[in-house]
């Protein structure tokens, strides 16, 4: 039977953090009521002309810089010419043959799907500027379509990528590693439910071995990571079995349903000569002067990769906790500062990875409206290493300290949560458990030391959880030797 391989590229549009429109000064503020944000620019009106929002180049060249590309210093503006209600122009201003960044590269880590950490590096073709298109709204009840241009005319900027991936977790992973520089680069929200992030998925198949490409479909209406992984799955299975049917691949456009898990045809997919690009006269040639290009590489930040192993080499953590660390500018911010105020990175690091982020992830908040702050994180890790209180006890609590945002120490000491390390009354608790025990206090001294976790638990009950469990353990293996 033939083995077929999977290749994939894809192409990123990002929406930057800009005030105002790539090419006017409408704003573009997101969630204002049908065509609040429009002017005759934007609105594709006769003699009126563009003028580049200056902003918009400093962040798609910050963009090539993190990703390792070369900045063109001379790029043009191009017209890529289709028809569709939500453009009104009749074309999109974009970038074809000279863009503002090109030949670049991301590395990659991932896991595989027996666990094992891989890495890759991923070639980024290109990274040029665009203006958004409008967006068409179809009402049934109404039997009529709409076109709202709030969107018109903001600025994205489109990361194309070499068709390098092999399968969708390594599609996955570019995917998470791009919104992490944009977020680290703070020139994007990142926010793929709003579009603010969003990507195309082209996918072909091929027999192991053969170097020529087969036809490829692009997927679009993509918003989540999960689609994106099913999304692939679905596709290439789809190819697959039409290949081995006998028959052949269109080449077309497809819409990915994320309630069946399927993707259906759109459209037939157009080639570049079928734009018909063309130098946009309204625009001169973009020149980036040196000095320019000084300034915003001494600018660039700390980014993910950077950062992740200053984590390791720093704090003494591993590759893993430092992946999942960095892989969040919000989340690396905030563990720094749990650090300024308890410097322990490791057992900080464990609370951060487990407790923290499974709340956090529940709430309906970003991290800069957490009412958990850094200090209160660092004083309940505190708490719980210098056995103020249990580490039972402190997870028990966590829920409702992190939601009210509470302070860790006076919670403790109002519900008289203190851990128990007075060795009388320890023992007296470890006496009732043995004598309530007989069976399981002759099986641990026929050999079977495990149960030793059992009268653990039974004294942890017993004292409601405030038991200091180093003491337990010993008093208990002491008692039964």
């Amino acid at each position: 039977m033939v083995q077929f391989e999977t290749v994939i590229g894809l192409e990123v549009h990002a929406q930057l953090k800009t005030n105002t429109k790539i090419f006017c000064g409408c704003s573009t503020q997101f969630g204002k009521e049908p065509n609040e944000n429009v002017c005759e620019v934007c609105s594709g009106m006769p003699g009126v002309l563009p003028v580049l929002n200056e902003k918009v180049m400093e962040y798609a060249a910050k963009m090539g810089l993190a990703t390792n590309c070369t900045i063109n210093q001379k790029s043009i503006f191009a017209r890529k010419n289709y028809f569709y209600p939500d453009l009104p122009k009749g074309y999109q201003i974009s970038q074809f043959e000279l863009p503002i960044c090109e030949h670049g590269h991301l590395d990659i880590s991932y896991e595989d799907k027996s666990g094992v950490l891989c890495k890759k590096r991923i070639g980024v073709t290109r990274i040029h500027m665009e203006e958004d298109a409008g967006k068409n709204i179809h009402s049934v009840a109404e039997n009529a379509s709409f076109v709202d241009l709030n969107r018109t005319g903001v600025p994205l900027i489109e990361i194309v990528s070499e068709p390098d991936m092999r399968n969708a977790e390594e599609a996955v992973a570019y995917l998470k590693s791009l919104r992490s520089i944009l977020l680290y680069l703070d020139i994007c929200d990142g926010n793929l439910e709003e579009g603010s992030f969003r990507c195309d998925v082209n996918i072909s198949v091929r027999p192991f071995g053969q170097e020529e490409f087969g036809t490829r479909a692009e997927l679009k209406n993509i918003n989540s990571f999960r689609n994106v992984h099913k999304a692939i799955h679905y596709e290439v299975a789809r190819q697959i079995d039409l290949i081995e049917d006998g028959e052949k691949i269109i080449q077309e456009t497809r819409l990915y349903d994320a309630d069946k898990g399927t993707t259906h045809s759109m459209r037939g997919k157009a080639d570049a000569h079928d734009y018909r690009y063309f130098p946009d006269p309204d625009l001169v040639p973009l020149v980036i002067a040196d000095e320019w290009l000084a300034e915003w590489q001494a600018a660039q930040p700390e980014l993910p990769a950077e950062r992740k192993v200053r984590f390791e080499e720093d704090f003494k953590i591993s590759e893993d906790d430092a992946e999942l660390l960095t892989a969040e500018k919000d989340i690396a911010d905030y563990y720094e500062a749990v650090l300024d105020s308890y410097n322990e990175p490791k057992k900080v690091v464990n609370w951060i990875k487990g407790d923290f982020m499974r709340e956090q992830n529940q709430s309906e908040v970003g991290l800069s409206e957490c009412k958990f702050k850094p200090e209160m994180m660092a004083k309940l890790v505190e708490m719980v290493d210098k056995d103020v209180i249990s580490n039972k006890i402190g997870k028990d609590i966590f829920n409702e300290i992190f939601t009210e945002g509470l302070d860790p120490a006076k919670f403790v000491k109002d519900k008289g949560l203190e851990q128990n390390s007075d060795s009388s009354s320890l023992e007296a608790a470890v006496d009732k458990v043995l004598a309530d025990n007989p069976k399981e206090v002759e099986a641990y001294k026929g050999g079977k030391k495990k149960l030793v976790s059992f009268f653990m638990g039974q004294v942890m009950k017993e004292t409601k959880g405030q038991a200091n469990p180093g003491i337990v353990s010993k008093m208990i293996q002491q008692k039964l030797s």
